[in-house]
């Protein structure tokens, strides 16, 4: 499914792959953690994952970008944050639940790998700089292409049976994916990392959570049990006290 949506991706922007100039670098690490890695690991965890909590989870990337922006950029956290980042945690803890109680804790496990790699791709769009959204669409999609295919050649099997039973469910959900989410909201999403600092962008996010689990128990039918709320209303706290602003400390001016 990856597969045919970045090709469908590559296909739509084929005009922008304009090949001089570029930061090839940090264009072809964010092919793999982006559209090998994060998609990657997200759909396969989506496997033993619902959509809902799956959707909560994936919010650890706020915090996780936090972390390396301290490690890479040196950016100091206040205690505010790092409080938050510690509650953050817990929550997605409380919703995967117990190694002992939690059947699919190596899926659950898989979605916070994505969240890992989404933060780091985050990172690297800003490094990235100003550069043509669609154009940068477009080569992320023409990298990441080969990664997938050659890892659902060596990990998936029954790809024929899967294309001819497809429904017009799965043709419209590859067609949204790479239409609606690959080209239009991550080229709305570059353009604002591009703009704005990546703490000021990434809390925009906060909303996706409520909005899948609601529409997970709307229209998948998916449990609200009362752990997955109290986890979410954790981790959503917990994420918001990470972007919090830091108090500037005033600077005295010497009298003369």
């Amino acid at each position: 499914m990856m597969v045919l949506r970045f090709a469908l991706v590559a296909v739509l922007l084929a005009p922008f792959l304009r090949a001089h100039g570029k930061p090839w670098t940090l264009i072809v690490g964010l092919s793999v953690v982006l559209g090998g890695l994060h998609f990657g690991l997200m759909f396969t965890g989506l496997k033993g994952v619902d959509a809902g909590p799956a959707a909560i989870a994936i919010q650890l990337s706020i915090p996780f970008s936090s972390l390396i922006a301290a490690v890479v950029s040196r950016e100091r956290m206040g205690p505010l944050q790092m409080a938050g980042m510690i509650i953050a945690f817990a929550g997605v803890y409380l919703i995967g639940g117990e190694p002992t109680m939690a059947p699919s804790l190596f899926h659950f496990l898989l979605v916070v790998g994505a969240a890992l790699a989404w933060a780091v791709a985050n990172i690297l769009i800003k490094r990235i700089g100003p550069l043509n959204v669609f154009v940068l669409n477009a080569w992320v999609a023409v990298f990441a292409l080969p990664q997938l295919a050659l890892a659902t050649a060596l990990l998936e099997d029954g790809h024929m049976d899967a294309l001819a039973n497809a429904d017009w469910r799965g043709w419209g959900a590859v067609v949204f994916m790479a239409v609606g989410s690959s080209i239009t909201a991550y080229g709305l999403w570059y353009s604002l990392l591009r703009k704005y600092d990546v703490n000021r962008v990434v809390p925009l996010t906060l909303i996706a959570p409520v909005l899948a689990v609601f529409l997970a128990v709307l229209i998948l039918g998916e449990p609200l049990t009362l752990r997955i709320v109290v986890g979410g209303l954790i981790t959503i706290g917990g994420v918001a006290m990470i972007q919090v602003p830091r108090p500037v400390p005033k600077q005295t001016v010497a009298q003369p």
